[in-house]
């Protein structure tokens, strides 16, 4: 090998990608970090070869798909070159980005009150990543979704979702939803009565939007889904907060005067508290009293493992006034971005109207997929096998925390894929997440859950990403903080 190879090119320890592709990811990664001269050759087809232990080959391959992209310029009889008009396009971006730095924005924004994702982007690198909204990746199905992108992507297929289709949504997932997800929870809606969302975010967004002209405020869970908090007041409403107990929301404590109230029954977010019977008799009772909508957002209902399912609100309510909003981001996964509103027909009609507006609809290639995943049995097929899971993550991990963590309080929960703890007066959760950061565990603090966060006590453990063999070790790391801490 010469002496001049420059042997800081190396292929990654784990890729997905081919040798091929690997090796243009290395070679063009090189040439952005300028790591690599204009006017000097790359190692030969043979010497890169030898130090990637591959086939000569490969590289040759490699280094042409690297001169189509024009990355690369081929010279006879002298070798492989960085394209040298790269340098005058660095020149000018370079300029131009100097002078954008120096123009100031024309609009001062004021502070404002959202409540944004807080936790590292390379989340999945720490150890212990008890985080919200993550699932572990090995339980996604991939041969079985293949198969339903290679249906869906058919030529017969095409048609159906290569044009675009104004406000409408897939007819066969609407079908699939009514038949294999929503009569599980006891909801019978017809046709007009469903609309396909970019997941509950953004279902919430649109109700917010369309409620908004009213005036009147939206109450919330307090603690609660801080992503309904950003949707409501970014639609332009004001927020009352709920306090909750064991039982859930607590209606009595909702005033008069509200448009909406919204409440994670079956499993509130972030407690996981079970909204008892006769409290969602009661929420009920006081929605006709005092004149108010309910927003149901039915989180994690099918994750259950020490008592069944309790009905939803949607299918006790006998005067319309409850909305049901659900995702797939936990049963199938959160980068599907799938999520619906069953409600009214004239709030589904407003709320088409107005998801028009904003993004036209989700996209139907992904919806005949969903659909297809259904209609086949994989969704059923998957759903036994998360829920056989995290089943015995949950007892796996409710056993870590009686074990280690008895001194703080545990909210008793019937399932889920999270647990929320709270210390005693004093104690502060959101150093404790500090802390465990520095150690590679990740935790969601507890006061960003409350409208004002104004309790710094509690924390959250989402267990969905952790392998169960790792669960109890984790919990170990933050009890040793802990009791540190008091």
């Amino acid at each position: 090998m010469s002496s001049t190879t420059p042997r800081f090119l190396k292929l990654p320890e784990n890729s997905n990608l081919s040798l091929r592709d690997q090796i243009c990811e290395v070679v063009s990664a090189a040439i952005t970090s300028k790591s690599l001269a204009y006017d000097r050759p790359l190692p030969s087809c043979r010497e890169l070869g030898e130090q990637f232990g591959v086939s000569r080959n490969t590289v040759f391959a490699a280094y042409n798909r690297l001169v189509d992209q024009e990355l690369l310029v081929s010279r006879d009889r002298s070798g492989y070159f960085v394209n040298p008009d790269l340098a005058e396009l660095e020149k000018t971006a370079g300029e131009i980005a100097a002078n954008r730095d120096a123009i100031p924005c024309p609009v001062r924004f004021q502070p404002n009150d959202l409540m944004p994702v807080v936790n590292p982007l390379d989340w999945n690198s720490y150890p212990y990543p008890f985080i919200y909204n993550q699932i572990d990746p090995n339980l996604f199905p991939v041969d079985s979704w293949r198969e339903c992108t290679r249906q869906a992507l058919g030529r017969k297929q095409m048609p159906v979702w290569a044009s675009d289709s104004v406000e409408s949504d897939s007819p066969q997932l609407v079908q699939q939803l009514r038949q294999r997800l929503l009569n599980t929870r006891g909801i019978y809606a017809e046709d007009d009565e469903i609309l396909v969302t970019l997941g509950s975010q953004n279902a919430l967004f649109i109700l917010g939007t369309i409620f908004a002209k009213t005036g009147k405020p939206f109450a919330l869970e307090d603690p609660g889904f801080f992503g309904a908090r950003n949707a409501f007041r970014l639609s332009g409403n004001k927020l009352i907060g709920i306090p909750i107990d064991g039982e859930g929301l607590i209606p009595a404590a909702i005033p008069t005067g509200c448009q909406l109230v919204f409440t994670t029954p079956s499993h509130q977010f972030p407690t996981m508290v079970t909204m008892s019977q006769s409290r969602r008799e009661e929420l009920l009772e006081a929605a006709v009293k005092k004149d108010f909508l309910i927003i149901e957002d039915d989180y994690e209902a099918e994750m259950n493992y020490v008592a069944k399912s309790s009905p939803s609100l949607r299918s006790m309510d006998k005067s319309g006034r409850v909305i049901y909003v659900g995702s797939l981001s936990k049963t199938i996964s959160p980068g599907i971005r799938l999520g619906f509103i069953v409600a009214h027909r004239d709030i589904i009609r407003e709320s088409r109207i107005a998801r028009g507006v904003m993004m036209r609809h989700p996209p139907t290639i992904v919806q005949e997929i969903t659909a297809l995943f259904f209609r086949l049995g994989h969704y059923e097929s998957h759903l036994r096998n998360i829920e056989r899971r995290y089943n015995k993550r949950w007892h796996t991990m409710n056993d870590a925390l009686t074990k280690h963590l008895g001194m703080l309080q545990t909210t008793q929960s019937e399932g889920g894929t999270s647990f929320w703890l709270t210390g005693p007066e004093g104690f502060d959760a959101t150093a404790l997440a500090a802390r465990l950061r520095e150690k590679g565990v990740l935790v969601d603090r507890g006061q960003d859950y409350y409208l004002n966060y104004n309790d710094s006590r509690s924390f959250r453990l989402g267990f969905a990403y952790v392998p169960v063999s790792r669960l109890e070790s984790g919990v170990k790391v933050i009890a040793e903080e802990v009791r540190s801490m008091l």
